[in-house]
């Protein structure tokens, strides 16, 4: 049976899957961009990358821990989690224009 911090760590993966899809697809477009939209779209990009790199060492530390432990380290992942979803949000608008 799967504990909560399990399930919680399954649903991180999930979601990073997800954003590393559609990032994937966004690189491809910023490559085919014109020169004044491909620096707006690496701008974008560079900034999901470091919230992208927080996020996933957030994750690395839930499953590090031991026992309870994690619980403690759920807020900072959440609030990781919080901020890569607002630069998603922010670059997806930018990528949809």
């Amino acid at each position: 049976m799967a504990t909560k911090r399990d399930e919680y760590i399954a649903k991180l993966k999930t979601q990073l899957d997800q954003w590393n899809a559609e990032l994937a697809k966004w690189e491809g477009q910023a490559a085919k961009a014109q020169a004044n939209m491909r620096a707006e779209y690496e701008k974008q990009l560079a900034a999901i990358r470091q919230h992208q790199d927080q996020a996933t060492e957030q994750l690395r530390k839930v499953q590090a821990a031991s026992g309870d432990a994690w619980m403690e380290l759920q807020r900072g992942a959440d609030e990781a989690w919080a901020r890569m979803r607002q630069a998603f949000e922010k670059a997806s608008a930018q990528f949809k224009k």
